[in-house]
């Protein structure tokens, strides 16, 4: 009995052998993909995880100094996100910042070059579309109506386009260019939902240039 076991056992030994000989290379190569894939993901995850942690102790730190009016520190923090995190949303976050504080400081120069810079890395779009649009109204100030009416004329998000098109009225009516001012306004008009206060302002603008805003007239 014990005999007939050993023989059966032996079988099986060869029988794994043959099969390993056969396919053990193939096996092994797959594992090693697979297990070397899932590490890789775990890494870029892992690394993720840390440019997304220090990214954020930079924008708090852009932060910081933006409340303390320290343009030397707020400076160094913004230009350590761009280097180091330019893909995060944190970069294009604390660029918001910089701009406004600059604005505010009357440092038009600076405050273009953060939303700029938003505008050509920034990954989120949303970020994109408020940098877009509060570089336009820097170049409606600054009487750069063409610059501004080009840079309004790109892609916005959908929950955007009211208020572009809005800015972009602004910008048209500046060149002298009222019937494509009303056209944008219209636009602004009809996509901005009604209970939005700011609709009464396009509402004026549009009173303003002999165009009535009642449901009728934008039918």
């Amino acid at each position: 009995m014990a005999t007939h076991l050993d023989l059966e056992e032996q079988e099986q030994l060869d029988q794994l052998k043959h099969f390993w000989n056969q396919w053990g290379t193939p096996i092994t190569s797959v594992l090693v993909v697979v297990l070397g894939s899932f590490a890789a993901w775990n890494g870029w995850q892992l690394w993720q995880q840390r440019q997304a942690a220090q990214a954020a102790a930079l924008d708090d730190a852009v932060t910081v100094a933006v409340q303390a009016k320290d343009a030397g520190r707020m400076a160094l923090a913004f230009e350590s996100l761009k280097q180091d995190y330019a893909s995060t949303v944190q970069a294009s976050q604390a660029a918001l910042q910089v701009a406004k504080s600059a604005y505010a400081a009357d440092k038009d120069d600076v405050a273009v070059a953060a939303l700029q810079w938003a505008i050509d890395h920034g990954v989120d779009a949303g970020y994109q579309a408020t940098a877009k649009l509060r570089l336009a109204a820097i170049q409606i100030e600054n009487k750069e109506w063409d610059a501004a009416v080009a840079l309004l004329q790109g892609s916005f998000p959908a929950e955007f386009q009211a208020l572009e098109q809005d800015r972009l009225g602004d910008a048209l009516q500046l060149q002298g260019k009222m019937p494509e001012a009303i056209a944008a306004y219209q636009k602004a008009w009809q996509q901005m939902d009604e209970r939005l206060e700011y609709r009464a302002l396009v509402g004026y603008k549009l009173n303003a240039l002999g165009v009535a805003t009642t449901p009728e007239s934008q039918s």
